[in-house]
Formats: C-alpha cells, structure tokens, sequence
C-alpha cells in the first residue's frame, strides 16, 4: 500500500467527526431559495475555507444581486489531472408553518442524527467536500495536478447563474477529469447520471355556452383531457440506452431499490409522465372555453429531448384548439460507469462503508448535468436525505462522515493517479 496513501486515509478518518460541527455552522446562515439570497451563506463559506485552506486562493463571484458563488483552487506538486468538488449554497425555504420539532437554522443533535434545514441537501454534502478540499491543500506535496472547489448560488432555480456561469467563466473548470458532488443521496449507491426532463404546459380552446345547451360550445376540458393522453403515450418511446447502463441499474437493484423505493429501476429505464396541474371551467353548468395542464415528462438516458418532442408534435399539432409549449428542458445524462472517477469513488466508498455500494443512475435532477453536458466526468455521493423540504429535516452523522471521507479518498486517488 502506498505510504501517502495510508497517512491520507488516516487523516481524513481522524478528521471525519469535524463535518458535523462544520455544517452546522453553514447551516447557521440561512440561504433559502425561493427567495434565493445567498450572499451572507457565501461569504461564510468563503471564510471557512481561508481558514482550513490558508494556502488556497478563494474568491467570491456575484452574479446577481442575491446570488454569489464561491471558488476555492489549491495546486499540488507539478502538473497533473483537474479536479473539482461542486455544491450548492440554497436550500429549500425554512418555512416556519411547518410543524417543525427543532430550531431549523441551529442544527440540533439528536440519536446520531443532524437535525435542521440543509442537513442533507445539502449543507451536509457542501460540508463534507471543503474538509476533504481542505485535507488536500494539507496533503499536497502527496498528489500532482489542481483541486477546485464551487459552491453556486442557485441550484434549486435550474442553476444558470451558478454552475452553468462557473463553467462558463473559471479558469480549469471546463478541463476537469472528474467533478464530485455531495448532493443528497444514499452513501451506499453512487451516482453516475441521472434522468432528463420536459415540462411542458397544455393549453386547450374551446366555447362557452350553457351547460344544458352543450350543443352550441366546445368543452375545452374535453380537448384538453384527449391532449393530456396523447401526452401520457410518450411512455411508450422506445429506449436505446448503453448496454452499460442498462447492466448497471440492473445490477444496482438490490442495494438502491431497499433504499429510492420498489420500482425504482423500472422507472429509471423509461419515459414517465406526471400531470401536476390541470385548470379549466368556472361552474358545473358551465361549458368551459379554456383548460391548461403542466406536464413533468422524464427521459431516461436512450431518449433524446429532440424524440420526445417529436412524439409530442405528433401527437398535439393536429389536436383541435390545443396549443402546447415547453417551459424548461435538459437532456438525459451519464458519466461511463467505467470511467475513472466512478471507480475510484466506488472504491473508496466501499473502503469506508466496508461493503458493497452500487452504482446506478439518479431519478432527479441536479447540478451534475451541467458538468456531464460539457463533457465532464461526474458523481454524486451524499448523505440519504430525510425530510428533505419538510419539517424536522435531517441527515444521520454517520453518513455525513463517510461521504467526507469518500470525498477525499476519491479525490486524492484521482490526483495521485
């Protein structure tokens, strides 16, 4: 074994109980999103890491009046491989209506668990990767190459002015051979892509008239509702997923099932389609002139945004008085299951659990499409997210420490390499 190896695996094992007194403090400073002030959670983000990381060149970069991001970067021995930790600084709003049990801004501790809002998405995941940034500005006579660490401003609102900008606009970032990211998970399965998305709104034209003179209208729920089938047929696209991806949902089945829910592997193999909202008429006797849906319609990797739209072209255009449009859009996304960083990161996640961690797709989105748009290699491990949005949400402290360490091993394997 490695001798630096060894002596970096020990520090960050005796570092590890540091991540919960760390996200508590960043807890501490509230950065909900809507409404998406994250200046204060930034600055305090940026003064941790000049503290842990004395060595490394930290900076702040606003990039609205409410939204800052924050980059940290430390060089190792020489020239080498570009790593990058990313996270987000905004979390879900506290909402004091909510029947919480625990002052959610002070992260009370309670039966191994981390309790307050951030815990595990993802003040928890930020925590874990500025100690283990911090562990390789330490360690840095050991690995060759740069880390860089970004936290964006904006990751629940789509993120084009937090990571998207960061890509656009750090040096390096662009050229990084893997990205790692703590965002909420499970630390027993590790993430290698994720799902992609149209929401699209539905919106149906009809004519008003009496209801009991349905004769002389046009229902506009009627046509809505043949519109929103022709919507809900998109889940039978045909899917050409990689071999490898499909090999790794299946495989990851028994581990990630127990823990995302029955069924899980199924949905992460094709179309699904939610109507989340759906809004038409004034009175039961009434024949309605307008109706409108929104629609979440999630592509598995294999269906591309450009054949899904089709299906709906094909299915909508010849509609009477149906006029339809998308409001947000990213395509499906994936890391090879092969490439470096995700062995490496499931190395060391089984290293540290002492046991067996899959490797699977993710249902949700997150910041990980930015980088695996542009080319990057990327993962998400993080803690297992417990009423994440709601009241009392919380993070087990064992997670917390594991995913620091996982990290950090990760990354120095990757920089050493």
């Amino acid at each position: 074994m490695d001798p630096a190896r060894i002596t970096f695996a020990a520090a960050a094992h005796a570092r590890a109980a540091e991540t919960v007194a760390l996200t508590r403090r960043l807890m501490a400073v509230p950065s909900p999103n809507p409404p998406g002030d994250v200046r204060a959670a930034a600055e305090e983000a940026a003064v941790i890491l000049r503290t842990l990381a004395p060595d490394a060149e930290v900076s702040l970069h606003a990039t609205s009046p409410e939204v800052t991001n924050v980059v940290a970067r430390i060089a190792g021995a020489g020239p080498g491989r570009i790593l990058a930790f990313n996270g987000h600084l905004d979390t879900y709003p506290v909402n004091e209506a909510l029947p919480w049990t625990v002052d959610p801004l002070r992260g009370e501790v309670r039966d191994g668990r981390l309790y307050g809002r951030g815990a595990a998405d993802m003040k928890g995941g930020i925590a874990a990767s500025i100690l283990a940034f911090a562990l390789l500005a330490e360690h840095r006579a050991a690995w060759r190459g740069e880390a860089i660490l970004t936290l964006a401003g904006d990751e629940e609102s789509m993120g084009p002015l937090g990571t998207k900008w960061l890509l656009d606009h750090v040096p390096g970032l662009p050229q990084a051979g893997a990205v790692i990211i703590g965002d909420a998970g499970s630390p027993r399965v590790l993430r290698f892509g994720e799902k992609g998305f149209l929401w699209i709104e539905v919106e149906a034209a009809g004519r008003a008239a009496h209801g009991a003179h349905v004769h002389l209208g046009e229902n506009a729920i009627d046509r809505l509702r043949a519109a929103l089938d022709a919507v809900s047929r998109l889940v039978d696209l045909p899917v050409a997923a990689p071999p490898a991806v499909i090999a790794a949902i299946a495989d990851a089945k028994p581990i990630s099932e127990p823990l995302a829910g029955a069924g899980e592997a199924e949905v992460l193999g094709r179309v699904t389609v939610n109507i989340g909202r759906v809004e038409g008429g004034t009175a039961p006797n009434l024949v309605p002139a307008t109706a409108r849906a929104a629609c979440d319609i999630r592509l598995p990797v294999g269906v591309t945004c450009e054949a899904a739209e089709a299906a709906l072209h094909a299915g909508l255009d010849w509609l009477p008085g149906i006029s339809w449009r998308v409001l947000r859009r990213f395509a499906p996304n994936h890391t090879d299951p092969d490439a470096p960083i995700v062995r490496l990161a499931h190395r060391a996640a089984e290293e540290v659990l002492g046991g067996t961690v899959a490797v699977n797709m993710r249902v949700g989105g997150s910041d990980a499409r930015w980088f695996r748009m542009a080319g990057l290699p990327t993962v998400v491990y993080g803690p297992t997210p417990h009423n994440m949005g709601g009241a009392d949400e919380w993070a087990e402290i064992a997670e917390l420490e594991a995913v620091m360490r996982v990290h950090a091993l990760a990354a120095f394997d990757f920089l050493r390499g």
